[in-house]
């Protein structure tokens, strides 16, 4: 057995060799199978859909809560968490199992580094090192000397956007956009519709609910709604919805560097061209 401290200071008690993992977090779960560790989890939460294989799971749970029977039938010897939202749950499943609860990374190399945690939490270390390395030379970063304003909002079952302790303004930042919220010293936020209008963006990014689809006709009513064609990216074309039904900017994985940001890359650039 091992002792590691979690990143809410707690020292944990867990096996040299993980066996029987629960992971309540989409981007922990998809590290997991990056790792080689699919064999080794038997149960996730409902919001785990990274990648495809994740749907032979068995669902424990939401992203904040837990079926206790579940929980007592599948015997996990290592719970996997996520600080913020999951911080009260976590301290309630440790009850009864060993959870450890990872930080919630607030850059882009943050990401890097929850990689490499995980490693040495699941006894992949060298595997974790390698994967963070390959990651980090597929992080797009920009290529023009112009900087955009920009704006990105995702529906969590309401209107949140993002200040500087988040890498979603990280991301937006190599890439070449300034986040009007980028001042704003707070993970996420609820926005403001005058504050938005009142800066102007030139770009606009917008992630629907996870699980729901949303057609450009549903785009462009909360467009109109929100007045967002008035401002320069209204204008220009420049706003768009992420792309199939899974959480996008949203989900802090791997996926992030090799598909999110190459995605959004190529919309900057379009921006900045046109």
């Amino acid at each position: 057995m091992r002792k590691l401290i979690s990143s809410g200071g707690e020292e944990v008690t867990i096996p040299e060799d993980p066996e029987r993992i629960i992971s309540f977090s989409p981007s922990v779960t998809e590290i997991l199978y990056q790792l080689g560790m699919a064999d080794k989890i038997v149960g996730v939460s409902a919001f785990c859909a990274r990648p495809e294989a994740t749907r032979s799971k068995r669902r424990v749970g939401s992203y904040g809560s837990a079926r206790r029977e579940l929980l007592e039938e599948l015997r996990p010897d290592l719970v996997l968490t996520i600080s913020g939202f999951q911080r009260k749950f976590s301290d309630s499943v440790a009850e009864r199992f060993p959870v450890y609860m990872f930080e919630l990374p607030s850059t882009v190399a943050g990401i890097l580094d929850l990689i490499i945690r995980v490693g040495i939490v699941v006894n992949r270390i060298d595997e974790a090192r390698e994967l963070s390395r390959e990651l980090l030379t597929k992080v797009p970063v920009q290529t023009s000397a112009r900087r955009l304003r920009g704006y990105l909002e995702i529906d969590l079952g309401g209107s949140v956007s993002f200040g500087s302790m988040s890498y979603i303004t990280d991301a937006l930042y190599l890439m070449g956009v300034n986040s009007i919220y980028r001042d704003s010293n707070s993970e996420w936020l609820m926005p403001d519709d005058d504050f938005i209008l009142r800066n102007d963006p030139q770009i606009i990014f917008y992630e629907h609910k996870m699980y729901t689809k949303l057609s450009d006709a549903d785009l462009q009513k909360i467009v109109i709604k929100r007045k967002w064609d008035g401002t320069s990216a209204g204008k220009a074309n420049a706003i768009f919805k992420t792309p199939g039904t899974l959480d996008y900017f949203a989900h802090h994985g791997p996926s992030f560097i090799t598909e999110v940001m190459p995605w959004a890359m190529k919309q900057i650039e379009s921006t900045v061209l046109g």
